[in-house]
């Protein structure tokens, strides 16, 4: 590879780091907060060694180590191997997206739009650019590493020394690393962004089922997995570095693989050849809603697919709980407090709130999709027809709509559905069905403020991630972090009753739906009046 291919990698890694100057960060201190405040959260929520060793015994139940990984053996269960065995895994995940979305950004995202052809036009090497987003994106983790680790060892928990810190958080990068190089490659492979981000996530979805059955039932089989490499690392318990330096090889020969391909390959080509598509339309996708269905049909389905897993992995865990529960006191700082309901009827009406908020993602994902084909002056063509803009918005908001209750559904149904297989008196469907779809209303209000945003203030609507992220802190970690009552208030999730713990609140039900119309008429009119593209 001659020094040609490179020219000028250096300065193209700072026009990326300058274009993600705010998402990086942003990434980065999200993941290490929310890290170290659980942590932290863990020596108030398990005190003794006693409600540490109950804990293990639930943690070894065979759902239990196919949702998180194995608990590895020690004399004591410590507050840091608990955190490693809870946490690792999951804050990994949460790695492995920002890492994608990354490099695709940059990469195919980039060509897609034809900002690399221009790019491209200067005197720039041909792999320039991919070599450059690599780069941002292994410094970018080996800060969170190193901030992970350091602000682990900071906490002065007892078990948590600085070997093990550093190490959880080299297991953290080690997985960046690995994903950054995976998102590399099929950016090469496949022939658009969407391609590359759906390869990467599939790719990282097998990549956990490989693990979670391996865990369960062949120490082999999660060595397949990049995701079991990390987890031998035995965090707190016996550290072992060895597995880091395996994904970080690995991580080596699929980045030098993926610049082999971009340099044989031409410009928004790739290796995976799209599937063609029919010759006539139909009548429903020369419809707006059928144009928007189609669009976001893998999305669809494969949202779907997952909230129902979610809700089958909480409730393959519910026959464990009460046992927890009773022993443990911190719990009551999380579940609310009722006569004449069991400690796992409690836990499942504070749980629906985590799964509504996680079912928002994707609603929120279909409404705005309407704004990715705007950056991409894609509605242009679309508006100059006998297209309304009111139609074309209506019918990303139907979408949305339709998915908030389907989705909901599936995710209550997977619940119910693995619970009713593991509990001796399980809970009826009727009832879960009512404790989650009385989150409907702040689902649509999350719908209706970002239809606001699209309509008047389209700049900002990723405001409105932030704000899904704030109230799953301040509901979901409230309780445990001592967050004042009004801080939970202000997000919608926070004013939804706990049925059937709770009775019900027709008032505060009402008021937010009336607030997600009145938001979704703004954005309707601020839709209808401002410039498309502007």
């Amino acid at each position: 590879m001659s020094n040609r291919h490179l020219s000028h990698t250096g300065r193209l890694a700072k026009l990326v780091i300058r274009r993600d100057r705010i998402r990086i960060p942003i990434w980065i201190l999200s993941i290490v907060i929310v890290t170290i405040l659980v942590a932290s959260s863990f020596t108030e929520l398990y005190p003794t060694e006693q409600d540490r060793m109950i804990m293990a015994e639930t943690m070894k139940n065979p759902a239990m180590v196919a949702m998180v990984g194995p608990i590895y053996e020690t004399g004591q269960y410590t507050t840091g191997a608990m955190f490693a065995n809870e946490m690792l895994l999951f804050t990994a995940l949460a790695v492995a997206f920002m890492s994608i979305f990354l490099v695709v950004r940059h990469t195919r995202k980039d060509e897609e739009g034809g900002r690399i052809e221009v790019i491209r036009s200067l005197p720039v090497g041909r792999l320039s650019n991919l070599c450059a987003t690599v780069l941002v994106s292994f410094g970018a983790n080996m800060i969170l590493s190193l901030f992970t680790g350091f602000g682990l060892y900071a906490m002065g928990i007892e078990s948590m020394d600085l070997e093990g810190s550093l190490l959880f958080g080299a297991a953290l990068g080690a997985t960046g690393f690995i994903f950054t190089a995976i998102a590399a490659l099929f950016s090469q492979l496949a022939e658009s962004s969407r391609g590359a981000i759906g390869y990467s996530f599939t790719f990282l979805g097998v990549a956990y089922l490989i693990r979670a059955v391996g865990d369960v039932s062949s120490e082999t089989m999660s060595w397949c997995s990049p995701l079991g490499w990390i987890l031998r690392t035995k965090v707190y318990v016996e550290n072992i570095w060895w597995p880091i330096w395996i994904t970080v090889f690995a991580s080596i020969v699929v980045t030098i693989i993926a610049l082999y391909l971009n340099a044989i390959r031409d410009l928004e080509a790739g290796f995976i050849p799209a599937k063609p598509g029919k010759k006539n339309a139909s009548a429903f996708l020369q419809s707006p809603f059928g144009l928007a269905a189609r669009l976001q049909r893998s999305n669809i389905i494969g949202w779907a697919i997952g909230m129902f897993m979610v809700g089958a992995s909480y409730g393959s865990v519910l026959g464990d709980l009460e046992t927890f529960f009773e022993t443990n006191e911190m719990m009551s700082l999380i579940l609310p407090s009722a006569e004449g309901f069991t400690l796992t009827e409690l836990f499942v009406t504070t749980l629906m709130s985590v799964i509504s908020m996680i079912c928002a993602i994707p609603v929120l994902l279909y409404i705005t999709k309407i704004r990715g084909e705007e950056k991409r002056s894609r509605l242009e063509h679309l508006l100059a027809r006998s297209v309304s803009r009111a139609w074309l918005m209506g019918s990303f908001l139907l979408i949305s709509l339709i998915g908030s209750i389907v989705l909901q559904f599936l995710a209550v149904f997977g619940l119910w559905s693995a619970g009713a297989a593991v509990m001796e008196d399980p809970i009826s469907l009727g009832r879960m069905l009512q404790a989650g779809f009385v989150y409907l209303p702040a689902l649509w209000f999350m719908i209706g403020l970002a239809v606001f945003f699209l309509g008047v203030f389209p700049k900002a609507v990723s405001i409105i991630w932030l704000y899904l992220g704030y109230s799953f802190f301040v509901v979901y970690l409230g309780g445990i972090l001592q967050v004042p009552e009004w801080a939970t208030k202000l997000s919608p999730f926070g004013n939804i009753p706990k049925i059937p713990v709770e009775e019900m609140n027709y008032a505060k039900v009402l008021i937010l739906t009336a607030l997600a119309i009145c938001f979704t008429i703004c954005g309707f009119v601020g839709y209808r009046k401002r410039d498309i593209g502007a």
